[in-house]
């Protein structure tokens, strides 16, 4: 019988677990949820504990639907951004964990950049210091749970816990660097010296190991917990974004990957260091490659809102004709023309990441008239997301990285319409691949690199990814969406001094 890998993906609502034949098809996954905990403005956390206890849950289903566990030859972790997560020397997580959307430590921003100096920072990790980093946030628990900080003997992210669960090994992979600017982004080392100058001990950085190399395997406790064989090995694994990257087949430069999951956004795939201070750069998960992202919040999140704030119709309608309320939606929004007649929206729904940098942005529908109906709002929910994609773009071409084709993923992806609107707006064809679980199949993929069923990326690659669908720019679309992006720019550059006071973060 073929041996399997399985992927597992730490989102921010809920971990999807998919376990993989050696061609990138699914045998089966399974999905667990846990919640955000918002207690303060600004405030956005997460309990590590019940990221693992999701993961035991969905891997148990997994075996429940038939899953011979004992067949996964190799798992590969990856998952969401900035986490800052305090393990005491026994492993015990000793505080929630501020996750990518928590701005909380903008005063450590600032004292960072007092110490340290901007240009330093930016120079070694290759971003400004942005509140949302996990460098800062370490800061904050010096400050603020100073108990916390002196208990910690090291600090993870959210699939190096998951990692740390399964084996009892701590790691830290190179794509999740980004978040530390003491992370010396074009040698792949920890500057521990500039982390000193910072404020913070050097010990709590756990050692690095390429996203791809086993970093030990299950434990007796984990199989436990989880039903997986002992010993399985377990690869560092990476950034959802990389591996999501990596899932949809972008090992090469110039390649890009779309992201239209709960955020939105691309990546920007580089053999050669390029800094941005408009952009975020990571580490890819594959080895001497670089990703420039754009990273924004009104992704898929901007339309999840608008269906359950307003999508009542599209609910019941979904229940008559049994599909779901995201097609209904679709179907609404395609009798909508292209520029939804006016209506612009800043996906600023939750501040916004890259390019503006601004926490305090704020969500705005601009051009409502007597004639506006709810279906115009809908379309210009996908169009302002797809306005940010091509800003990002653009500020990525300034910077000397030119996307060409863009690979598709998340959810988003889904929409044949939503799609088409990012194409038509963007100019680029974009190519949708074949799985919907791009992300976990990137982890599986490093999984299989580290355990020698894969000779090389490009190999795996060609193995497990197939593109199913191609959306090409439509010109007649141009002149109107042109219009429209100009407009979108222009309002958030006249709003920007009234988008003040305490971020809804």
């Amino acid at each position: 019988m073929e041996d399997l890998l399985l992927g597992i993906d730490i989102g921010t609502s809920a971990c999807k677990v998919a376990v993989f034949r050696q061609n990138g098809t699914v045998a089966a996954q399974s999905n667990a949820v846990y919640q955000v905990d918002c207690p303060h403005a600004g405030w956005a956390q997460q309990n590590p504990d019940e990221w693992w206890e999701a993961v035991c849950r969905a891997i148990r289903d997994l075996e429940q639907q038939g899953v011979n566990l004992a067949r996964v030859v190799g798992i590969g972790v990856d998952g969401q951004s900035w986490s800052a997560i305090p393990l005491d020397a026994d492993g015990k997580v000793l505080c929630p964990t501020p996750i990518w959307m928590d701005t909380r430590s903008a005063p450590q921003c600032a004292e960072m950049i007092e110490r340290c100096g901007a240009e330093v920072l930016f120079a070694s990790g290759g971003n400004p210091v942005q509140p949302m980093y996990t460098m800062p946030k370490v800061l904050w628990y010096q400050e603020n749970l100073p108990d916390v900080y002196r208990a910690a003997d090291k600090i993870l992210q959210s699939n190096s816990f998951i990692v740390f669960r399964l084996t009892g090994v701590v790691s830290q992979d190179p794509s999740q660097g980004y978040g530390w600017s003491c992370y010396d982004m074009r040698r792949g080392v920890w500057d521990r010296e500039l982390c000193r100058q910072a404020g913070i001990e050097p010990g709590l950085l756990p050692d690095i190991v390429p996203c791809h190399a086993p970093v030990g395997n299950v434990t007796a406790q984990a199989a436990a917990l989880t039903g997986l064989r002992i010993g399985t090995p377990v690869v560092a694994g990476g950034l959802d974004a990389a591996c999501g990257t990596l899932g949809a087949g972008v090992v090469q430069a110039g390649q890009t990957q779309e992201q239209g999951g709960q955020a939105g956004g691309m990546s920007l795939c580089m053999d050669t260091c390029r800094m941005d201070p408009a952009l975020i750069l990571g580490a890819h998960v594959v080895p001497d490659l670089w990703l420039l992202q754009g990273g924004t919040v009104g992704g898929g999140g901007a339309m999840n809102w608008f269906e359950r704030e307003f999508g009542a119709e599209e609910r019941a309608l979904a229940r008559k004709n049994g599909t779901n309320s995201f097609v209904e939606l679709d179907r609404q929004a395609e009798r909508i023309p292209a520029g939804s007649e006016g209506m612009v929206f800043l996906p600023y729904l939750a501040g916004e990441r890259s390019p503006i940098w601004n926490a305090q942005a704020k969500g705005v529908f601009y051009g409502a008239s007597f004639a506006t109906g709810r279906t115009h709002f809908a379309r210009a929910v996908m169009e302002g997301v797809a306005y940010s994609l091509r800003h990002n773009l653009e500020v990525a071409e300034k910077a000397g990285a030119k996307a060409g084709v863009l690979r598709a993923m998340g959810g988003a992806a889904n929409s044949r319409l939503w799609t088409q609107i990012k194409a038509d707006v963007t100019g680029k064809t974009i190519e949708v691949p074949s799985s919907d679980t791009t992300t976990a199949l990137g982890a599986a993929i490093l999984a299989g690199m580290g355990t020698g069923v894969y000779e090389s990326f490009a190999q795996a690659v060609e193995r497990t990814v197939q593109v199913r669908r191609v959306h090409m720019p439509n010109p007649e679309n141009k002149s109107v969406y042109d219009a429209r992006y100009a407009e979108y720019r222009s309002l958030y550059e006249r709003l920007k001094p009234l988008m003040k006071g305490d971020s809804v973060q």
